[in-house]
């Protein structure tokens, strides 16, 4: 006979079942089993019970719903669930010896026998199983066929195996959703009126090498099952079950559980399915000792009634015997619960059918999630783990964020329109006025919904948006009077936006724009209620809790997270499982306590393998228990937490109590430091009576231990034979006190690899002399092994430490309470490239360190010309420390400076507690700061919480939509603020909530930031705190945009590796994909909240032949009034570069516009939106110049007239010509003043962009700051910035020097002039951002560069002389169009015809055809012109004839267009034979009559050649092109030459006339007169040829010719720029008001005596020599010396 064992302590003789049990035989054979329980509960109970037992168990046994009604009868067999062969001798033997216990008679002692003699094995009134519960799993026993609790489960080996096995039959289920499991009257779980349950799979219970003697048909899903409320247990059974209670050696040894050592085998810690809540049950339920019938851990109780009583609570018992000891404390006489415990549900643990005792079942208070569940799920955490949701194992700090935010989300209700609009406000750019702005007028054009036509008219820029919206009423009304002007607004058409009515029309950045382009202003006019209010907040947005985590879900970390509150609370279950069976047998703890430890290694590893000092004490302690015999416990203790009563303890049971505190306190730490707050309670942590002291009234050194790095690579062990860490104190990023250096240490292996130091170290600095912002930063190195075979010795012993990791840590906290305890600090590795742009999750290295307990909370009680120079300086940038000194000793005086604050903030001598006084005081008198000046306050070297509170509260008076532009520095801030309640997070968060702009954006800066290794965890916290106040639609709304963006990051990834022959295929695929995502919603675009697109163009995408083969994304604008959306998205490159030089682009632009300076700047959007990966906005009707230069060949960029004549290609007519050259003129003055003072580099002619309008602009901004482009040894940006021939081409309007030349140079001049103003602020706002991670951005030395570029320390006037040299360097550089050229040759790999999308002829801006416009019969050279526009050249007139018309067509094409005709005809047809072309090259003059003439037979041939040609050839697109008339031909139609322009011949002096004017600029400071002469213009020399002028100037009288200076020679040029200092020192103003100036312009001739082309002189009486003085002054022919 095989035996199996019951999991109850019997053994069961089994002989092999001839067959499979099916489902109804197996559902019938228990309800016979359960009558013969109740016939035997009949003798076994007095009589005076057995009817009302029997009568309360048969009425619970009713039919199972669709099967047949069963009941038992007496003439039926009895026959048990799984029939087991036995004698009926052996039952009668054992249902007597129960039947004649008398249980009042029976003493402790004697019940302790019965209970742990073997025979007493299960009696059947009991009819339950006491076997260990298996982690995540239900117990069974073999009596129990089917498992109908609440989800998948694990069979425990105790059940499932012999005493001696050969094979082990392991099921394994895959994880399922939870199903309810309520308490049941029966052993088998099932309750009357319960459904039909099927396992999954075929389920065996058999023997080894035996058929399987019991199955059952796959299980169905469990659909919603109605449990009814069990029986309660009668007196006499309760009566019997609390002297089981009290039995404590029966607790014990829990003789119950299985028996076998062999049934003990390690068992598996992955989690268990949660499961769902269920009615509670009464405090005796757990009676029926069936596991099955009882919750599985993690349930909540919810409040139940028997017999009309009102519902009893349970408590936090975590097992069986938890409710009788319970009862027992709370005096048994009642069963309610205490009255602080009503009215809400406690967590409690159900029975899993493990004996545990107290000693090892801490009864530790539970605290919930706030919504009821938990990130990773629906699931609770049982009353073993139920720390983990308490305050213990919580951040403070984040949990008192959260309650601040909280706070803040209430100051904005949702029913506020002002702060919760629901839609974007269109940004405001307020602009003086200056150039005749004011009185201008703009075309305005308003969609009505009443009105079939838009209502168009024209008003003032300056006239407010309410003027606008009254106008374009009274075309709907008759009588303004009864309608509310305020309910109107004005929207964006194309755009989600709408203008402000309280701002002027002009000075919203979208008409701003419309000017800009001369696009007409198109708006819409809707009321407050018809608009789309989709962004707003509602009421329950105002109600949900805060928890940061929860809209976190997907988003990605810098490290990988192995563990989570919720995870963790199932492997410590399953600890507490393995320690219950432990505990049940002393004869097999020697086995199965290594079976605990294990569970505790593997705790440890999942808690990023932290083993502390206490976990591995008490691991020897539980191995060193095994062997020791039971001692007595201490007299005086009349039980032990276990409840035992013969005084005995186990070592074993001691050691593991110690093991499990540990392990919960590692728990605890670990969460506390790594996992997020679940709680908005702010409450204070029990500070274990500790009394709190003023740290000023101490004089105790600052001291901690260093004990050990948890979690180090394997890497490290072979690579690394030392370690140690150099400690240091820094304040405001200045060290404290010389670093401190641990010693050097090993590795060493416990359950892991770690570097122990537990070293304790001291710095010789009071405590009270800390700062309250004070760092502790750490950094790790490590010595390389010399014995590593990796590479040579040699190598190796020249190589020093290596940095391995750093990390820094405030020493107080958030509540100003120095840091003690236990900290547990991941280290920032070291990163080879820029930080936080790792491709993969990094493991995370955690520091241990272990601070004193105490707790100390610290409460807080010249020159005058020198100093103003000091005070005037742009920012503390080259400081020193006499400079510091000096400002600190003048701290008082400084506050008549504007500004200054900074600077003698920054030159305090000492910020330790005694003088904080001081420097606080200066705070409160001193004059409030403008906000971008208070942006310098919040930079890394002003740590003090109260200075950057300071800071804030005057940054709070900027605007929104000016706060938007220095969103990414506030970003970076946050990392430098102490802790993460901080004013500048608040003051986000409440900008965020009153402008979803800001909000918006906010979230994508947000968003990368995480990424950050340093400071993810800080940035996740505000994010959450970000989603958690803004609105369900926003949150809804950004949830889009990333999944958008998830899609289009895979999509661009997969092109970018694709091979060139497969990109397209792999495109449309993509697309068709991305494509579904628009079907389901639109979507608004990361780039800007008021940009929704509805559906992709996916025709219109493609991606560029670049070497990141960025897409080009087209999507159809979802407002059917705008246009479509044309975007790039780019992977594989670091955008937060391009991010920040267009912002501190649009920031210079934006200063500009205020100063009254339009520069005419293209700003577009770009946006950084994940590790690199961005979208960009691209700029329509653009090309780069590399496009438009090598229509002219690979040589095009040494020519000059490439960009002139492609703007004259799409501006034929002269005044538009015009006005693209002003916009040239304008925009390229802007590009250079920009890219000069940011240093941008890597400037090559695919970097810079023109628009059709004129206006130029550059991308791709992957170098600045000075770093220029390599190419191996030669630098390839030369010259300050880009500007070349062919730009001055078209700003002169020609070859020669003009004085719009002058005009960008004086446009230059003042743009940068204003931009040196607000030298501070940019350079603040780079300093903000050296900690970003960019590469090119890292500290003071890429600052300096900004700093010489912008000279703040030099007057306006030799700044302009300094940029004057500058341009003259830069065009007169070759480097540049050598650098053009190289980079034409590198991608000529791309070369070729252009698409069919683009043109094919540089001079007509489209592709025509013989389908468009008619076959050509015959072309043929009817004449040519001679033209002068821009210069002289000759055009020849082409006659053209086509079928169908009667008259002839005249276009006009010079000779270098039929030479590019010819050139791309050669590069389309390579094989065919081609007609031969004139020879360009002539000797002597080329544009002359004669030239022409010859011309004009050569291209007549060649076109009656062409035209006869091949079909292919004559009737290709690019002929019909070439023939199709454009502007120019019809403006020219016919053939009337155009008469030359009357030439001005210049006027000899001989002639007694003087031409010309000179612009001076005057002034005078120091003792000292400048005179700086700036441009001549107009000039006229004798010959008629352009001159070589120079300037030469003397203060008259001047008899010995003392005072003479002159310019430089500016050569052959008639209008001559300058921009040079005269210095006349020494002079008082007395003496130079008797004083003239006298100025001459003459000619340097090499051959003959200097021509003089006239001159000035000026009375410097009148002069105001207080201020400088600038104007132009004729020139006359008046006598020189």
């Amino acid at each position: 006979m095989a035996q199996i064992s019951s999991g109850n302590g019997l053994s069961q003789d089994v002989a092999p079942c001839p067959r499979a049990v099916g489902r109804e035989e197996a559902l019938r054979m228990e309800t016979e089993a359960l009558a013969k329980l109740q016939k035997e509960k009949k003798h076994t109970l007095p009589a005076s019970t057995s009817s009302s037992s029997s009568s309360s168990i048969s009425s619970a046994v009713k039919p199972l719903s669709g099967a047949p009604q069963r009941v038992a009868s007496a003439s039926r067999p009895e026959r048990d669930l799984i029939v087991f062969p036995e004698s009926e001798a052996k039952k009668r033997a054992e249902q007597d010896r129960f039947r004649d216990i008398d249980v009042e008679k029976l003493t402790n002692e004697e019940l302790e026998k019965l209970l742990l003699d073997d025979s007493f094995g299960h009696p059947p009134c009991w009819g339950g199983n006491l076997s260990a519960s298996y982690p995540g799993s239900q117990v069974f026993s073999p009596s129990l066929p089917i498992h109908a609790g609440g989800g998948p489960w694990t069979p425990s080996s105790s059940a499932l195996q012999t005493p001696t096995p050969t094979r082990q039959e392991t099921l394994v289920f895959p994880p399922a959703a939870p199903f309810p499991k309520p308490p049941c009257s029966f052993q088998n779980g099932f309750a009357a009126g319960m459904a039909p349950f099927r396992a999954p799979d075929s389920l065996f219970l058999g023997l080894p090498g035996q058929q399987p003697f019991m199955a059952f048909p796959p299980m169905q899903p469990a659909s919603p099952m109605v449990f009814q409320q069990p029986p309660a247990v009668n007196p006499e059974m309760a009566k019997l079950f609390d002297k089981i209670a009290s039995t404590s050696e029966y607790l014990r040894n829990g003789r119950s559980a299985s028996t076998d050592l062999e049934s003990v085998s390690t068992k598996s810690l992955s989690p268990k399915p949660p499961a769902s809540e269920v009615p509670s049950i009464s405090r005796f339920e757990w009676l029926d000792l069936d596991p099955l019938s009882k919750c599985k851990a993690d349930c909540e109780d919810a409040p139940c009634a028997t017999d009309g009583a009102a519902p009893v609570e349970s408590g936090p018992a975590g097992d069986p015997w938890d409710a009788v000891l319970l009862d027992e404390s709370e005096g048994g006489a009642s069963g309610s619960p205490p009255a602080e415990e009503r009215g809400h549900t406690q967590p409690r643990r159900a029975s899993t059918g493990a004996a545990v005792t107290r000693s090892h079942s801490p009864n530790v208070r539970a605290t919930s999630s706030p919504d009821g569940q938990n990130r990773q799920g629906n699931g609770k955490v049982s009353s073993k783990s139920s720390f983990l949701q308490g305050m213990e194992a919580q951040d403070e700090e984040v949990v008192a964020f959260c309650g601040d935010v909280a706070t803040l989300r209430s100051k904005f209700p949702h029913d506020d329109v002002v702060t919760n609009p629901g839609y974007v406000l269109s940004p405001v750019i307020p602009q003086r006025d200056m150039n005749g702005d004011r009185g201008s007028s703009v075309k305005v054009s308003i969609e009505i919904p009443s009105s079939q036509e838009p209502v168009t008219f024209t008003c003032d820029v300056s006239s407010p948006v309410e003027l606008l919206i009254m106008q374009a009423l009274c075309w709907v009304h008759d009588d303004l009077n009864q309608v509310n002007i305020g309910s109107y607004i004005l929207k964006v058409c194309g755009q989600e936006e709408a203008l402000q009515n309280k701002h002027s029309l002009g000075s919203h950045e979208y008409v701003q724009d419309c000017r800009k382009w001369e696009a007409e202003i198109k708006l819409q006019l809707l009321s407050q209620g018809t608009i789309l209010r989709d962004l707003a907040r509602t009421a329950e947005d105002d109600s949900a809790p805060i928890i940061l985590e929860k809209y976190l879900c997907h988003m990605e970390r810098p490290f990988k997270e192995t563990v989570s509150r919720h995870c963790l609370g199932e492997y410590l279950e399953g600890y507490h499982n393995q320690v219950s069976a432990c505990l049940q047998n002393e004869n097999t703890q020697y086995k199965t306590v290594d079976v605990v430890i294990q569970s505790v290694k593997n705790i440890c590893c999942v808690l990023d393998e932290v083993e502390t000092l206490a976990i591995t004490e008490a691991v020897k302690r539980v191995k060193r228990s095994v062997n020791l015999p039971r001692t007595k416990a201490p007299e005086g203790c009349g039980k032990s937490s276990s409840g035992s009563t013969n005084g005995c303890v186990s070592p074993v049971e001691e050691s593991l109590a110690g093991l499990t505190a540990a392990l919960h306190s590692l728990a605890t730490l670990y969460l506390r430091s790594f996992c997020p707050a679940v709680s908005q309670r702010a409450e204070r942590r029990p500070t274990d009576g500790r009394s709190s002291k003023e740290a000023s009234g101490t004089t105790d050194h600052l001291q901690f231990t260093l004990f050990s790095v948890h979690g180090i690579p394997n890497s490290w062990v072979s690579s690394y034979e030392k370690y140690y860490l150099m400690c240091a104190l820094t304040h405001n990023g200045r060290n404290l006190f010389k670093p401190v250096q641990s010693k050097k240490v090993g590795t060493y292996k416990s359950f892991f690899y770690h570097i122990k130091w537990d070293e304790l170290i001291n710095f010789p600095i009071a405590v009270a002399l800390l700062p309250l912002e004070s760092m502790l930063s750490l950094s790790l190195y490590g010595i390389l092994n010399q014995n590593t075979t990796n590479s040579p010795d040699s190598n190796k012993q020249r190589k020093g430490p290596e940095l391995l990791g750093r990390v820094s840590v405030p020493l107080f906290d958030f509540r100003r309470v120095l840091a003690q305890g236990t900290k547990l600090l991941p280290l920032w590795p070291p990163l080879p490239g820029p930080p936080g742009r790792r491709k993969t999750q990094a493991k995370r290295i955690i520091l241990q360190v272990d601070f004193p307990s105490p707790a100390l909370d610290v409460l807080p009680e010249e020159d005058p010309q020198r100093v103003a120079k000091l005070c005037g300086r742009a920012s503390t940038f080259g400081l020193t420390r006499a400079d510091r000194q000096l400002l600190w000793d003048s701290r008082h005086h400084c506050r008549t400076y504007e500004g200054s604050l900074p600077k003698v903030l920054a030159s305090a001598p000492s910020w330790d507690w005694g003088s904080m006084a001081e420097i606080h005081a200066l705070l409160l008198h001193w004059r409030p700061l403008s906000p971008v000046s208070a942006l310098e306050l919040l930079d890394s070297k002003f740590a003090d919480t109260e200075v950057r509170g300071v800071a804030v509260t005057w940054i709070e008076g900027s605007s929104d939509d000016e706060l938007a532009h220095y969103l990414p520095q506030l970003v970076q801030a946050l990392k430098f603020e102490c802790h993460l309640k901080s004013a500048l997070v608040m003051f986000l968060l409440s900008r965020a909530q009153g402008n979803i702009n800001i909000a918006h954006h906010l979230y994508w800066l947000l968003r990368d930031a995480v990424q950050d290794p340093c400071f993810g965890a800080r940035y996740e916290s505000v994010l959450g705190a970000l989603l958690c106040v803004s609105g369900a639609g926003l949150r809804a709304e950004l949830e889009k945009q990333t999944r958008l963006v998830q899609l289009l990051g895979e999509l661009a990834e997969k092109v970018r590796q694709a091979s060139g022959s497969t990109r397209q295929a792999v495109l449309q695929e993509g697309l068709d994909r991305a494509q579904c995502f628009f079907h389901k919603h639109t979507c608004r675009l990361p780039l800007s909240p008021s940009l929704v697109a509805k559906e992709l163009n996916i025709k219109a995408c493609s991606f560029f032949n670049s070497n990141a083969v960025p897409l080009k994304i087209a999507l159809t604008n979802a407002d059917p009034l705008g246009e479509e959306i044309n975007v790039m998205f780019k992977v594989g490159e670091d955008l937060r570069q391009d991010m920040l030089a267009l912002q501190m682009i649009r920031i210079m632009d934006r200063i500009w516009l205020q100063e009254g300076l339009d520069l005419r700047i293209v700003n577009f959007k770009c946006i950084s939106t994940g590790k690199d990966q961005g979208m960009v906005e691209l700029v329509p009707a653009s090309d780069t110049l590399r496009k438009i230069q090598v229509e002219y060949g690979v040589t095009g960029s040494f020519k000059d007239k490439p960009l002139a004549e492609w703007l004259r290609k799409y501006n034929p007519a002269e005044e538009e010509y015009e006005k693209a050259s002003e916009n040239f003129i304008y925009s390229c003055a802007g590009c250079c003043v920009a890219t000069y003072v940011l240093g941008i580099c890597d400037r090559h002619n695919d970097n810079i962009m023109l628009r059709s309008t004129g206006h130029m602009f550059h991308i791709d901004f992957g170098k600045f700051l000075g770093h220029a482009q390599m190419f191996g040894t030669f630098k390839r940006d030369r010259a300050p910035f880009v500007l070349t021939s062919d730009m001055a081409y078209v700003i002169n309007g020609g070859e020669r020097p003009t004085s719009r030349f002058q005009l960008f140079v004086d446009l230059c001049s003042q743009a940068y002039n204003m931009i040196r103003k607000h030298s501070g602020l940019f350079l603040n706002l780079l300093s903000l951002m050296t900690s970003s991670g960019l590469p090119e951005l890292t500290g003071a030395q890429d600052l300096k560069y900004v700093y010489e570029a912008l000279q703040p320390q030099v007057t306006d006037a030799e700044a302009t002389i300094s940029f004057t040299r500058l341009i003259e360097s830069s065009l007169g550089s070759v480097a540049t169009k050598f650098n053009f050229f190289i980079h034409n040759l590198a991608q000529l790999r791309f070369s070729g015809l252009p698409s069919n999308e683009e043109a094919i002829l540089s001079f007509s801006p489209k592709t025509y055809s013989l389908k468009q416009d008619g076959r050509i019969r015959d072309a043929s050279i009817f004449t040519f012109q001679k033209r002068y526009n821009p210069e002289k050249h000759y055009t020849y007139v082409v006659r053209v004839l086509r079928e169908g018309q009667s008259e002839a067509q005249f276009v006009f094409r010079t000779f270098d267009e039929f030479q590019e005709l010819h050139n791309k005809l050669s590069i389309l047809f390579p094989l065919w034979k081609l007609p031969g072309f004139p020879n360009k090259m002539v000797l002597g003059r080329t544009h002359i009559k004669d030239v022409a003439a010859k011309r004009k037979v050569e291209l007549n041939s060649y076109l009656h050649s062409l035209m006869r040609s091949s079909t292919e050839v004559a009737q290709c697109d690019l002929v019909y092109t070439f023939f199709h008339p454009i502007a120019r031909d019809d403006k020219t139609e016919g053939f009337e030459g155009i008469p030359k322009p009357p030439e001005v011949m210049p006027v000899s002096p001989t002639s007694g006339r003087v031409e010309g004017e000179v612009k001076l600029s005057v002034s005078y400071r120091n003792s000292t007169l400048f005179i700086m002469v700036m441009h001549i213009k107009d000039l006229v020399a004798d010959d008629g040829a352009d001159p070589n002028p120079y300037v030469k100037t003397y203060l008259l009288p001047d008899p010995h010719k003392t005072s003479k200076r002159k310019t430089k020679i500016s050569r052959k040029t008639r209008n001559p720029t300058f921009n040079e200092m005269l210095v006349y020192s020494g002079y008082s103003k007395e003496t130079l008001h008797q004083r003239e100036l006298q100025l001459s312009v003459l000619s340097a001739e090499s051959l003959r005596e200097n021509c003089y082309l006239g001159g000035v002189t000026l009375g410097l009486q009148d002069f105001d020599l207080s201020k400088e003085t600038v104007g132009w002054y004729k020139l006359t022919a008046v006598p020189y010396f």
